[in-house]
């Protein structure tokens, strides 16, 4: 095998033609470790020192990646994941299915034989059913590092039906004579009540101010986290990104023509990720709005064969009361003890 170090962004650069096809030969395929995904979040932030690791088999194919940066401090040095923590809910090492094991061996081989580059390691973000959580962690204490995991975070995931009568069905009674009325409450002739998805017949400039709008307006913290002009260019560039390579699910509930409420999912494999959202919380208030366009959202994910629904990180009543699962994602931490 051959590992490559980058450690710039013009050296990332040159993956761009081999990552994806990767990912999609990983167990790690989700858009979060899309090279645009991940390429974005570096140019956007840069919170360190990039240390992207990229090995090729003899042949010359490109079997793992693992995108990695360090996080400098006053007094330590930390390896981390590229997209950690805030804005990237799902973050992997990248290896092919055929060749884990090996790649796992290099990568922890790779970290002993430079462990006096960094203080520790701190992967965020790993998902329930990754090896990096078996295999890797053998890799790294058979190199002398003290390993230890711990879940991080919920991510609640509905597993889509074939009908939309089905899942409504698979709803708790209450829960699902909620969401019934709900749905007939905004479908009542008081207000005029429709939703869209954007297309290609719209403006994604006017959409997404629209919905940064909407999402300011949502909570106080969200409005604090798009003062930040990083975040706010983050969202704007990925937004383009995924759009143009059909990723992107923006979608509106209006009321008397006023958008009210919007998600701004993924649709990426054969699921739906939602991603965020905004409301008008005190306007519309009696209509449900933001509880109307998930179930709007969940129907056309079914009637469009999508087999998962992910509502992503974080516990909010919300989710459970329309079907959710929780799934885990876990924190990776080591240190070098020789």
């Amino acid at each position: 095998m051959r590992l490559t170090v980058h450690t710039t962004l013009e050296s990332l650069q040159q993956l761009a033609p081999e990552w994806n096809t990767l990912l999609h030969q990983s167990y790690s395929d989700r858009i979060f470790s899309t090279y645009e995904w991940q390429e974005t979040w570096w140019a956007s932030y840069s919170p360190g020192e990039l240390l992207v690791i990229a090995i090729h088999d003899e042949a010359g194919q490109l079997i793992g990646i693992a995108p990695w940066f360090i996080e400098v401090r006053t007094d330590e040095r930390v390896l981390r994941s590229i997209g950690c923590v805030d804005v990237t809910d799902y973050v992997d090492l990248i290896v092919h299915r055929d060749h884990i094991e090996s790649v796992h061996r290099a990568l922890a081989d790779y970290l002993a034989q430079n462990a006096l580059a960094f203080d520790r390691i701190n992967l965020c973000n790993i998902p329930d059913a990754s090896q990096s959580l078996t295999t890797f962690v053998a890799a790294l204490q058979h190199c002398g590092f003290q390993v230890a995991t711990e879940i991080q975070e919920v991510c609640p995931i509905i597993k889509l039906p074939e009908t939309f009568d089905q899942y409504l069905e698979s709803l708790e009674k209450k829960q699902r004579h909620e969401l019934r009325r709900k749905l007939r409450r905004a479908e009542g002739d008081v207000e005029t009540v429709d939703w869209y998805i954007v297309g290609p017949e719209h403006n994604l400039d006017e959409e997404l101010a629209r919905f940064t709008h909407l999402m300011a307006a949502s909570q106080p913290a969200k409005a604090e986290f798009l003062s930040n002009t990083r975040n706010a260019a983050f969202m704007q560039h990925m937004a383009h990104q995924a759009n143009a390579r059909g990723w992107l699910q923006l979608s509106f509930l209006r009321v008397d023509g006023e958008a009210c409420a919007s998600y701004m999912n993924f649709d990426y494999g054969e699921g739906i990720q939602v991603y965020n959202s905004g409301l008008l919380p005190e306007k519309y208030g009696h209509l449900s709005p933001g509880i109307v366009l998930l179930a709007h959202n969940i129907r056309h994910a079914i009637d469009t064969h999508h087999k998962t629904f992910d509502f992503l990180r974080g516990n909010e009543v919300y989710k459970y009361r329309l079907g959710a699962l929780d799934t885990r994602v876990h924190m990776l931490k080591a240190r070098f003890s020789g």
